[in-house]
């Protein structure tokens, strides 16, 4: 028989933020993925350079990832959405230094438009290699992007009640994150692919909604036991506690600019902080039954802004946009407290003028179908720092 695995919980001071950020590597010339990851990460290690003054000794920290054609940004423990900003900064300029004399793009997004799982390659860590051999043709697949988010949490006990009530706010992210309307050369008629390919991972996807912590390590050991990961780390689920003592929010697809990735990560810093202080109210967080998280994460890839939504446990709805506009009136106070008000008001941009996936297919519909301007629109983001329209 199994039995429990101890999972540690970091301390972490309460609400501070820190993001990761996965990026596709692009060829100039042709705009089709690149397996240069191995290659972007040996030169910025031979060209290391000593903290910028001023940076508070923050060094811009690139790694790698399961596929070379991405690499992952990843900020310093920072008090605001602005300090992981400005991390972010000089993480994207650092790295340019390198792929620009490569010839290679950044791109953000959730997929890569027309890029095929046959002509990716893994990365050569074992635990990559495990991976393939026991997913096979679906983790050929994961040709996709995210954004991680992490928010500080001040007690373990407060991580499984806000990782239950965040589920409530899945479809609100998703929707103003989407941003992966294609895959390999199609239009999927999903806004956001990307959510529903990585769920077919058994260990990715919606979390199992415990209660304990206890219960939490009884299903640890379980898993260990049993051959299905090998650390807990590789528990992928879309929301989850992480050991470094923060609430790690993985919803979003990775945003085809800063200023972008920027507003999601104030939406979730301020939602996790919110509802951590009607905790330390003695207020009963908004949890929805997990059928209807479920039905709430199709309807968001499947509709982006245009899903209607279940918006409470009683099975009421309405349109997310609705939902939206209703959740940032409530969290003004907090963003205000946070100090991420301007960043938090980029979402009623992203409602106004469109998320991702509609630029994306807004540039598609100018070309015909054409999705090389597509990949050329998302490069041209990214290298700005701002949405984009046609």
């Amino acid at each position: 028989m199994s039995s429990p695995t101890r999972l540690g919980f970091g301390e972490s001071p309460r609400s501070t933020v820190g993001l990761e950020w996965e990026i596709g590597l692009v060829r100039s010339d042709t705009a089709d993925l690149s397996q240069s990851g191995p290659e972007v990460l040996e030169a910025l290690a031979r060209t290391a350079v000593e903290p910028p003054h001023g940076s508070g000794g923050y060094v811009p920290h690139v790694a790698g990832e399961f596929m070379k054609n991405t690499i992952e940004l990843v900020t310093g423990v920072c008090r605001t959405v602005a300090d992981a900003g400005t991390d972010l900064t000089r993480t994207l300029e650092r790295v340019r230094t390198v792929t620009d004399p490569l010839g290679l793009d950044l791109m953000g997004g959730g997929t890569h438009p027309f890029a095929r799982a046959a002509d990716q390659q893994v990365g050569e860590k074992e635990r990559y290699v495990r991976i393939m051999e026991r997913t096979g043709v679906w983790g050929a697949q994961l040709i996709i992007w995210g954004l991680h988010v992490h928010v500080g949490i001040e007690h373990r006990d407060k991580a499984l009640p806000l990782m239950r009530a965040m589920l409530t706010y899945f479809p609100h992210l998703q929707a103003l994150s989407a941003g992966s309307p294609y895959w390999a050369g199609q239009h999927t008629g999903y806004a956001s692919n990307r959510s529903l390919l990585f769920q077919q991972i058994p260990s990715s996807g919606l979390p199992v909604p415990f209660e304990t912590w206890q219960e939490l390590e009884a299903y640890a050991g379980d898993m260990l036991h049993v051959g299905a990961v090998e650390a807990f780390n590789e528990v992928h689920w879309d929301v989850r506690p992480s050991t470094f003592g923060t609430l790690e929010v993985r919803v979003c697809d990775g945003p085809t600019n800063l200023s972008e990735a920027l507003v999601l990560a104030a939406l979730v810093h301020c939602l996790v902080e919110h509802l951590s202080t009607q905790l330390d109210q003695g207020r009963t967080l908004p949890v929805l039954p997990p059928w209807f998280v479920q039905e709430n994460k199709f309807r968001s890839a499947r509709y982006g802004l245009d899903a209607t939504v279940i918006l409470d446990a009683d099975g009421n709805q309405g349109p997310i946009i609705d939902a939206i506009g209703k959740l940032l009136v409530e969290l003004e106070p907090v963003a205000h407290r946070l100090g991420c008000t301007a960043e938090l008001a980029g979402v009623r941009d992203i409602v106004r003028t469109g998320a991702s996936y509609q630029r994306q297919q807004a540039v598609a519909a100018a070309h015909d179908g054409d999705l090389v301007p597509v990949v050329r629109s998302m490069v041209d983001e990214m290298r700005a720092g701002h949405p984009l329209h046609a």
